[in-house]
């Protein structure tokens, strides 16, 4: 399937039903059979519970902690994984960490130097010839022109190890079911994350959903069932929350299927600090062809990517000591010190849910549960994340009686098409690391369709033994197109190969690392300032604005251009807050939006007109209880009025800031300048710092009733009268 037909095959589908009952099946539905016994706990109505304990359901369980929320979260594992697997956090995830008491920082503090981690390295072997290498961070990225703060590569497992941190400081507990914290009979208040609990049912009403779930203690399965008003399947790509209420999956199944092994080496990382620091060791050569990820060199923490072809191999063709030898091929020399840590198959695949919820949107998924991609980029964990983004401020608007529960449907309309798309971007950029395969005789389509021919044509009834050797033959065969007698530049097919590779390396069509274009904001569209945003969903569209056709994307790297469209990400710039003049503190105009409450901003220029829109503001939105901040923002060359003015003419109203301008140079852009609109203009902003609705100029006519149509279009109360 072509990535043009990918994203058209997603379309938007209605709501399910709003009551149903889901029971499990297969090998679930038999426990049920087996020593086990229902537990009746006295739980008290919980608002939030969330499924899986990985970076997405611990986001969104601070993040809704964060914003009076009570939740918890169930994990079906007893331990937190270990295995390093996502890495690399995007612009806009750093983003969303800085609002989480300073998350960003600790991360920042604790990666790798980004000298040591920024290229991709494609070589013959890690001591061997480099055949090229692509360096993806630029001076820009870390001048925090476009963003407050820069992108980092830190492992998951360290990143879940910060956010249980997070939790228990706000007073979360962990609780596991062999220790003396174990809660398998006491009520659940919320604040708990439950270690070793599988959801093995659903059923929902009207008024809650139930989950039932299962744990072993003292050899027997018991079973306990939680009721909530809201569950969040987060627990991952094989979600047991999406497979229980039956929502399938839509895209290309089994791109490829790997064997991820978790190694330690220090002679390995300081070889590599001293002779060619990288994240990415694409290795060729005759012996083998794989993928070292470096997630940390100076500590020599690795991850061998190697492709896996079963039935013809099974894990056991795969032994620490087999993956010791296989990584001594790929390193090109002696190391005595190679410690393999964890072994793990697993399957690449490109899907997306094909509803993002259900139950009458009491039931959510989100991250992988709700899309599955190639790792080509990194999408996964951080859309996930902003996915919870996304969704918290919506649930805590929805519980917290702000806006009725059509503001939830609003969820799967925005994030759905970001998903279809980042999945057809990573699959463009998976295609586009195979080109180098491919410019070097080895096409991996090629390989896939003779791995084909043995399981489903003539190979399938010979013996299995003859099909691993006849698979082994031919993937020996194909790597002799890596020996130094074909691939060196006196051999005219080896000359002619390197220079369509120095090629693809100098046009930027081998694998990417950063997509700032994309990062910074979400589409399906790329309008003409390249900002990208969500087309429809909670916020009210510019009156002219025409919603462009589905654009494909192209697998390049972008860069951001500030964009003030509604459903764009608010744009950065650098500020300083007068309202405690004459304070020195510089902010982000991001950091306008409060990280501990669910509140809306109104960002107005200091004129008459736009005072009198935020007089209306206000008291709009005292009649629809949700909280709204004004931040007046002055240009950089005024400041001796600023107090007085604006508690003037914003009286009796106290909820506001002043700011001014601070630019980088005198030529920069002024803000309304860069947000392409007159400081006659107006921007509303929603708690996740998405723009729910603008006005390019001067707003004329009854303010009070234009602000009520705003507010109520965003919080879902225009929907239910439509």
């Amino acid at each position: 399937m072509g990535v043009s037909g990918f994203i058209k095959g997603f379309k938007l589908l209605h709501r399910t039903k709003p009551r149903i009952r889901l029971h499990p099946y297969g090998y679930i539905q038999r426990r049920y059979f087996l020593d086990t016994k229902i537990l009746n706990s006295s739980d008290s109505l919980l608002p939030v519970l969330i499924v899986g304990a990985g970076p997405v359901g611990l986001v969104l369980s601070v993040l809704l902690t964060k914003f009076g929320i009570k939740c918890t979260v169930l994990e079906k594992n007893k331990g937190f994984s270990k295995h390093p697997q996502a890495h690399f956090i995007n612009n806009r995830t750093m983003e969303v960490f800085r609002k989480l008491d300073g998350l960003a920082e600790e991360i920042q503090r604790s990666q790798p130097p980004v000298d040591l981690w920024g290229k991709f390295i494609y070589c013959t072997s890690l001591t061997g010839s480099i055949l090229g290498s692509v360096d993806h961070m630029h001076p820009q990225d870390f001048e925090k022109i476009v963003s407050p703060v820069s992108v980092a590569h830190f492992s998951q497992y360290k990143l879940t190890r910060l956010l249980v941190k997070l939790l228990e400081n706000l007073g979360f507990g962990i609780h596991t079911l062999e220790g003396p914290d174990s809660l398998d009979h006491e009520p659940l208040r919320g604040g708990e994350i439950l270690m070793g609990y599988e959801c093995v049912s659903i059923d929902t009403t009207d008024e809650c959903v139930t989950a039932t779930v299962s744990f072993s203690k003292e050899g027997k399965l018991l079973m306990r069932k939680i009721q909530s008003k809201i569950l969040i399947g987060a627990d991952g790509a094989g979600s047991m929350v999406r497979k229980l209420v039956g929502i399938d999956l839509k895209g290309e199944k089994d791109l490829q299927k790997l064997v991820s092994v978790h190694f330690w080496s220090k002679d390995l990382g300081r070889y590599l600090l001293n002779e060619r620091p990288g994240m990415l060791f694409f290795i060729f050569n005759t012996e083998v062809i794989g993928v070292i990820v470096a997630h940390d060199l100076t500590q020599g923490e690795f991850v061998l990517q190697i492709p896996f072809y079963p039935p013809q191999q099974n894990l056991e063709d795969f032994s620490p000591e087999i993956c010791k030898k296989l990584i001594l091929k790929l390193v090109g020399q002696e190391l005595s010190d190679i410690d393999v840590i964890d072994i793990k198959p697993w399957v690449m695949h490109a899907e997306v849910a094909e509803r993002f919820a259900c139950g009458n949107n009491q039931i959510m998924l989100c991250g992988d549960a709700a899309h599955r991609f190639p790792p080509a980029g990194g999408f996964g964990m951080n859309t996930g994340i902003q996915d919870a983004h996304n969704l918290a401020w919506k649930i805590a608007s929805l519980l917290n009686g702000v806006a009725p529960t059509s503001i939830l449907a609003t969820y799967e309309t925005e994030r759905k098409p970001i998903a279809v798309f980042n999945t057809a971007l990573s699959v463009q950029n998976f295609r586009a690391a195979m080109a180098v395969p491919a410019t070097l005789g080895l096409d991996p389509t090629v390989a896939n369709s003779v791995h084909q021919v043995i399981n489903k044509g003539f190979g399938s009834i010979l013996p299995s033994s003859m099909q691993k050797a006849i698979l082994d033959g031919i993937f020996s065969i194909g790597r002799s197109q890596l020996s130094e007698f074909i691939l060196n530049e006196n051999n005219p097919l080896g000359s002619s190969r390197l220079a369509k590779l120095r090629h693809i390396f100098e046009e930027g069509k081998s694998l990417q690392l950063q997509f700032p274009a994309e990062d910074l904001g979400f589409s399906v569209s790329l309008n003409p300032c390249t900002g990208v945003r969500y087309l429809e969903g909670a916020l009210v569209p510019d009156s002219d604005d025409v919603v462009p056709a589905p654009e494909l994307p192209t697998g390049r790297r972008r860069d951001y251009v500030p964009c003030a469209d509604p459903g764009s990400r608010l744009p950065h710039m650098k500020a300083k807050v007068l309202s405690n003049f004459p304070s020195e503190e510089t902010i982000s105009t991001l950091d306008l939006v409060s990280e501990n409450k669910v509140e809306f901003l109104l960002i107005i220029a200091p004129m008459e007109e736009s005072y009198n829109l935020a007089q209306a503001a206000f008291k709009v939105a005292e009649e629809y209880k949700v909280s709204t901040k004004v931040c007046i923002l002055w240009p950089a060359d005024s400041v001796t009025r600023v107090q007085p003015e604006s508690k003037a003419k914003l009286a009796p109203w106290k909820n506001y800031i002043d700011v001014i301008e601070v630019k980088r140079s005198l030529d920069s852009s002024s803000w309304w300048s860069t947000c392409q609109m007159t400081e006659q203009g107006a921007i509303l902003v929603r708690p996740d710092e998405h723009i729910a609705w603008r006005s390019k100029s001067r707003v004329v006519g009854d303010l009070y009733s234009k602000m009520k149509i705003v507010f109520s279009t965003v919080l879902g109360f225009e929907s239910m009268n439509s």
